[in-house]
């Protein structure tokens, strides 16, 4: 007898995109002429909590057969949850291809070849996971705002700063990296978050934490503060914020790459307004825009988009992905201004329906003043 055993569209898997998921995952079975769907892993997997979000430990082993939704899971019963699902599957429907994505665990894919099925891989999941039904979208909007919150409280500690020796000092203590870490992250659970370790302060253009080894280095004043963050929702999903402040900045380079990168976020949204492009276009499209602000070296412009949903950086991510409407994807535009340092600013937009606008969702103000974001 399975865990769980449901029609489709039901409460009992329900992650609120059945009504996205099942079509798809019914429109695929009937092309390729498969009796279902299986995945088989981890209850963190990301596939797994998309089709299964009730399970929260151990592995779970889920079906779709067009109608009915199966689940076994580890702690239930004993033997493997693939095992047992392909008994079960082989009670109730006819011998058949199964799909199953393409990195479905070797000893699942025994379990169900055991139980007399044929595997054949699709990545219908990774595919519908591309673009977000309205209840994604809601989870991803939540989780970024605890994200505009940690750096909203973040900017307010520079706002309050004052020099003392060349450096920044807010009440009586100098500002470090992980000092303006800490205070994104406790902000960021406050709004009822995680950070999830997402968290760093001047990350280097590789997304990597360059502070890591400096975290008790004093921040100077003219020089760009990179606030990075990506926290995760109470249901998994993620958001994905990044700003760059200067305390007491003598304009010059970064004033003027803060301009183009500014302007490039006005050019992807209308371009995403506009039609459908890839992850490439709009990556070069931003890349144009900030270039035109007279940053001709081959390194001194740095562009990224990738999708966020129940990871962090998912599809589309590769260059020929195409944006769909209904994604929700992180356009990030980074310039070199100096030796080691670059300003970084990352959005999060929603690609809309047909007709409808591409809309950044709410977040701090792109200043590079701290007063801007903290008095908002």
């Amino acid at each position: 007898m399975t865990d769980t055993e449901s029609t489709a569209g039901t409460d009992t898997i329900d992650s609120g995109v059945t009504s996205h998921l099942e079509p798809a995952l019914s429109e695929t079975l009937d092309a390729r002429d498969a009796a279902a769907f299986v995945h088989v892993g981890p209850h963190h997997d990301p596939d797994v909590r998309y089709c299964c979000p009730s399970v929260e430990r151990g592995l779970a082993a889920v079906a779709f057969d067009g109608e009915t939704w199966l689940l076994e899971t580890e702690p239930d019963g004993s033997g493997h949850p693939a095992e047992r699902l392909g008994a079960t599957l082989a009670d109730r429907i006819e011998m058949g291809p199964i799909l199953t994505p393409a990195r479905l665990p070797h000893d699942a894919a025994l379990y169900l070849e055991q139980a007399g099925f044929e595997l054949a891989s699709t990545d219908v999941i990774a595919r519908t996971r591309a673009t977000k039904a309205s209840r994604e979208r809601e989870r991803i909007g939540a989780a970024q705002r605890a994200a505009a919150a940690g750096v909203r409280r973040a900017a307010s500690l520079l706002a309050d700063a004052t020099v003392a020796d060349g450096r920044l000092v807010a009440d009586g203590e100098v500002v470090t990296p992980g000092r303006l870490r800490k205070a994104i992250d406790r902000e960021i659970v406050s709004g009822g978050a995680f950070p999830a370790g997402n968290t760093v302060v001047n990350p280097d253009p590789g997304h990597h934490p360059s502070t890591i080894d400096n975290a008790d280095g004093a921040l100077r004043p003219g020089e760009p503060i990179v606030l990075e963050t990506a926290p995760r929702g109470p249901e998994g999903y993620y958001g994905g914020l990044v700003r760059t402040l200067v305390v007491d900045s003598d304009g010059g380079r970064e004033r003027r790459a803060h301009v183009g990168v500014t302007q490039s976020f006005r050019s992807a949204a209308s371009m995403l307004t506009a039609d459908i492009e890839s992850v490439a276009a709009v990556e070069a499209d931003l890349e144009a825009e900030v270039r035109a602000f007279g940053f001709e070296d081959a390194d001194a412009v740095q562009t990224q988009v990738a999708g966020v949903g129940l990871e962090p950086d998912e599809r589309p991510r590769a260059g020929d992905d195409e944006i769909e409407p209904g994604a929700v994807i992180r356009l990030e535009s980074a310039v070199h201004v100096a030796d080691g340092e670059w300003l970084r600013i990352a959005e999060l937009l929603v690609k809309g329906e047909v007709g409808e606008r591409a809309t950044y969702l709410p977040a701090p103000s792109r200043s590079l003043e701290p007063t801007a974001l903290y008095k908002e």
